[in-house]
């Protein structure tokens, strides 16, 4: 390990010492998590609509609240986009994740609050790389570049200050600036909306950058990969990138991209790392 990862690794000894002790008590941490979530929404309309303040087990949070349709929520979130506080969360929300699923509409848009881009989603990626430096103490993470795919995001056509889009344009919209140190291609260029033009970008502006990280859906990183390869007239990714090391991966299975990855990287040092952050939250990740 570089002294420069070594140094910022010391972050996350904390946190990866708490995440040894989560499977000892992974019942009180859910109740607690639940409770505060609770706690904080019970004043919303929602929140009084099922008498938050007096359920006092997961039972009662059970048997209080019916299992609900995007379809039977989405008036409140259209509310929600519309500017108002207090609906479904205390404060107005301005980011929604466009998730598909098998509703009436062709997409549902889910409320991404800042305290959950903050307690849950970027907490989960400190996870994740808290998990990596533990697993891989040869690792030169931070001295290299990250390169990060993500979709795009626009405004909303029921109110321009709401803005729509897949959750990874969210997050990479909402990232922590020092995490753009060490991350490629500049914001503009991974949020644009026309995927060919932001592939074609991405390349000519990637592929001569010391990377050793890549995050991203299996299937459009290897769209990514092809095309960086084409460029480049290589055949091979650690031709192109011979410091990469690990590739961050979630969206969906990467059980049918395995072998493609391992001949286009060719590298017994590179590591898969699996993660479930969905719309909804970040929900798990690899731990081995």
């Amino acid at each position: 390990m570089d002294i420069l990862t070594q140094t910022i690794s010391l972050l996350f000894r904390h946190r990866q010492t708490e995440i040894g002790r989560f499977g000892q008590d992974i019942d009180h941490i859910q109740r607690k998590q639940l409770y505060a979530l609770l706690s904080t929404a019970r004043k919303t309309e929602w929140g009084l609509k099922y008498d938050y303040k007096s359920i006092r087990s997961y039972s009662d949070f059970c048997q209080r609240l019916p299992l609900q349709t995007y379809d039977e929520i989405k008036p409140y979130v259209t509310r929600m986009i519309n500017g108002e506080r207090n609906i479904l969360w205390p404060s107005v929300v301005r980011w929604y994740a466009k998730s598909s699923g098998t509703t009436n509409d062709k997409s549902k848009f889910l409320p991404v609050t800042p305290e959950i881009l903050k307690g849950c989603h970027y907490k989960g990626g400190f996870d994740c790389v808290a998990i990596y430096l533990r697993n891989n103490p040869e690792s030169r993470f931070f001295s290299k570049k990250g390169l990060i795919l993500g979709g795009s995001h626009s405004p909303s056509p029921l109110n321009s200050e709401a803005h729509q889009g897949d959750l990874s344009a969210v997050l990479l919209q909402n990232l922590n600036p020092l995490v753009n140190l060490i991350r490629v291609p500049k914001k503009p260029i991974i949020l644009m909306d026309e995927w060919e033009s932001k592939i074609k970008a991405i390349v000519e502006n990637t592929w001569n950058k010391d990377v050793n990280s890549l995050s991203g859906v299996p299937s459009w990183m290897l769209v990514l990969i092809k095309a960086v390869l084409k460029k480049t007239g290589r055949e091979y990714l650690t031709d192109v990138w011979p410091n990469l090391e690990v590739f961050f991966h979630g969206g969906i299975s990467f059980e049918p991209y395995r072998e493609q990855y391992k001949t286009l990287i060719p590298s017994n040092k590179m590591h898969y790392m699996e993660t479930y952050n969905a719309s909804e939250g970040f929900f798990g990740l690899q731990d081995d």
